[in-house]
């Protein structure tokens, strides 16, 4: 797969970092600290704002599990349908996708045990960019001043993803909301200890092994970005790393 992101330095290219070289680096796992109740206080709700399905997972799906086990409330938003995740592919056209992956998304989130329906906002995958100011007018009236909101960090490196969290950072601030960040591609171009990363902000979550299992599970459901695609030739958009990273006990947040 091949992403071409808003600044060179922060392209998606090929695998990416090997998740052994991120746990071979002795900064990963001395980050700070941080618990279910700090991240989600009682009496607060968790909003999961995901550029494309399968983003909620990848970046809390851990979370949203022990979450889920404590009865909190929970919203996902879901930006868009993720309906250009196959260009030009005669196996995956639009209008499967756009059937297809809403349906793995709620697969995934039954399997994290949050038998919710994300709230569908519809906007262009692949086209988010320059759209930060409709998408955050969209997410004003679906938050509360007591939420917690978790975005993908606005400086991920994927186009949708950057401008989700500037849209979420907008209508946090615009509320209220508490504004959480998290690194998806992240892991795929930086380097351990990559300077570009806000590592002071960095929080990490212990899952525990039922919600390790679960979002492992969880990341399966969603067999159009796990398979290659015979009509085109190219690779699963989910790359092995990337499923690899997931597979991780714990999540990095920046707060």
């Amino acid at each position: 797969m091949e992403v071409v992101a808003m600044k060179d330095d922060r392209a998606i290219r090929g695998d990416g970092t090997s998740e052994a070289e991120w746990q071979s680096w002795t900064g990963l796992h001395p980050l700070r600290a941080t618990t279910v109740e700090a991240l989600v206080p009682a009496g607060s709700r968790a909003v999961v704002v995901a550029p494309h399905p399968d983003d909620e997972v990848l970046a809390v799906g851990g979370l949203l599990a022990q979450l889920a086990r404590r009865g909190a409330p929970i919203r996902v938003i879901a930006v868009t349908d993720g309906t250009a995740s196959h260009r030009g592919s005669r196996d995956w056209p639009v209008e499967r996708l756009v059937r297809e992956r809403p349906s793995e998304s709620r697969e995934a989130l039954h399997r994290l045990g949050v038998d919710i329906e994300p709230i569908r906002l519809g906007l262009p995958d692949g086209g988010l960019a320059g759209l930060e100011g409709l998408l955050a007018d969209r997410l004003l009236p679906l938050l509360e001043r007591n939420d917690v909101v978790f975005s993908t960090w606005r400086r991920d490196g994927h186009p949708d993803h950057e401008a989700t969290g500037h849209a979420c950072a907008f209508a946090a601030a615009r509320t209220g909301a508490r504004l959480v960040e998290v690194p998806v591609w992240a892991w795929h171009w930086a380097a351990p200890g990559d300077p570009r990363l806000p590592w002071a902000r960095a929080r990490r979550l212990s899952l525990d092994t039922d919600a390790s299992r679960r979002k492992r599970c969880a990341v399966q459901a969603f067999a159009s970005q796990l398979e290659a695609d015979a009509s085109t030739g190219r690779a699963a958009v989910l790359r092995p790393t990337t499923v690899e990273r997931a597979a991780r006990p714990f999540e990095v947040v920046f707060t």
